[in-house]
């Protein structure tokens, strides 16, 4: 995969307003934090840290899910994941919800209340064991208010993260919304950590350079608007080589554009549809785990072996977190040593939409707005009225996802392959690449085992 060589692809010659910082990398900037200090001491420790993606409305269980995740056997940190009716901010219906005892799926933090969420948190959450607020709001004002009121550890999303895959809200407001919600946060006392969900982009089906490029312009926006500790993300895709490019790219990348500020990285396991067997569902961890370690890693957003199915329980989170940091431990005394790293131009391609963006505007949130105004950021298969959603991609026979037609992106497309029409049955069949791919290793598996 290559770019075009023209730097500026017709773009106005203005300049770039926001130059890469030094090239540091983040050890050098003091940890930021009670949430980075962990991150920093595990990673230090050689620990590869993970993290559930759990919530519930009642106070009791919530609590009883941190302390159960504390005592996890490997470096964990804890998660509230808060309810659809806090995401979009109808906290009337939340309160009537915990009025009546229904089961929510997730835990409304403004509808609670400070008192009862500081409760939650009392004797759980400390130095050992940092706490994350995660979402899903594009306006999240009122929940970062509470955030800020309750003391919280860090939280996580940005403007267009949390925007396009999520809602209908416009993406300048959603903008305008984020820099409040930095500014609230970055005015606290004690550092709050915010992570950019850029590299998470819908799940699936955007090729790496595009979750690079937002994953990093999201943690800009974050440093411009007076944050000091931030993460940046990238989730798992089809293909381990291309992730493992994809994840050297977004350090190289965050180093010279973030270098200045507490940064580290997180990796989701898979977000898109999920193996049914047990079995392949554990063998994607595994795989994501791997990745984790091979790539440097520092934090790892963790799925269970039922997420094709429901939502886990207390204990199948446990199970999950404990098998990927005995993975983690066998990875690091049996698994490969320096190994090279391919390298297609996810890195070049990926810069190239940075900077490039970054011309169309006087700051990053301006920048990305216009720059998905314009096409020139253009998500595959989004649906949201500011996303022109004429790019589209696909998983080539290698198993990596390639642009096959990138739009108005500073993108190279397809080189023949995969020029066949798109329609609804290959769209569902590149879906469901994965869940086949893993389920099928262990049919395969069992067949030879004379299982079946």
């Amino acid at each position: 995969m290559t770019t075009q060589s023209d730097p500026g692809f017709g773009l106005p010659a203005r300049p770039v307003p926001a130059r890469p910082v030094p090239a540091r990398p983040s050890p050098d900037v003091p940890a930021h934090g009670r949430f980075s200090r962990f991150v920093r001491r595990s990673h230090d420790q050689g620990l590869l840290v993970v993290q559930p993606r759990m919530g519930f409305a009642d106070v009791a269980t919530m609590r009883r899910g941190l302390e159960a995740v504390r005592e996890v056997r490997g470096a964990s940190v804890g998660t509230v994941t808060v309810d659809s009716y806090t995401r979009v901010n109808d906290h009337d219906s939340a309160r009537r919800a915990l009025k009546r005892g229904d089961d929510l799926n997730g835990y409304p933090v403004v509808a609670h209340g400070t008192a009862e969420t500081r409760r939650l948190l009392a004797g759980v959450s400390g130095e050992d064991f940092p706490v994350q607020f995660r979402h899903g709001s594009a306006l999240p004002q009122e929940l970062f208010g509470a955030l800020a009121r309750i003391g919280a550890d860090a939280t996580e999303g940005g403007p267009v993260s949390y925007c396009l895959p999520y809602s209908r809200v416009p993406l300048p407001e959603a903008t305008a919304a984020w820099a409040q919600c930095c500014r609230i946060l970055a005015d606290q006392p004690e550092t709050v950590h915010l992570e950019s969900f850029g590299g998470c982009m819908l799940g699936q089906l955007c090729p790496p350079s595009l979750l690079i490029a937002l994953s990093v312009l999201e943690g800009m926006f974050f440093r411009e608007h007076g944050m000091r500790s931030v993460s940046v993300s990238y989730a798992q895709q089809t293909s381990p080589g291309q992730d493992l490019e994809a994840l050297d790219a977004l350090r190289r990348l965050a180093a010279q554009w973030l270098g200045d500020v507490d940064w580290h990285v997180v990796l989701y396991t898979y977000m898109g549809v999920f193996p049914r067997t047990p079995v392949g569902a554990y063998r994607m961890l595994e795989d994501s785990v791997r990745l984790a370690v091979r790539s440097g890693t520092e934090r790892l957003i963790v799925k269970t072996a039922v997420e094709a199915h429901r939502i886990p329980t207390i204990d199948e989170n446990v199970d999950a977190l404990e098998f990927a940091a005995a993975v983690a431990s066998d990875e690091r005394r049996h698994g490969p040593g320096e190994e090279s790293i391919q390298q297609t131009g996810i890195y070049e391609e990926a810069r190239q939409l940075i900077t490039s963006t970054l011309r169309f505007g006087g700051d990053v949130g301006s920048a990305l707005v216009e720059a998905f105004a314009r096409g020139h950021l253009d998500v595959p298969f989004c649906l949201h009225q500011d996303n022109a959603n004429r790019s589209r991609a696909a998983i080539d026979p290698a198993g990596t996802l390639r642009w096959c037609h990138p739009g108005a992106m500073p993108v190279t497309g397809s080189d023949g392959h995969d020029r066949a029409p798109m329609t609804a049955r290959s769209l569902i069949d590149m879906l469901g690449y994965n869940e086949r791919r893993f389920d099928r290793e262990e049919l395969v598996g069992a067949a030879a085992r004379g299982m079946l």
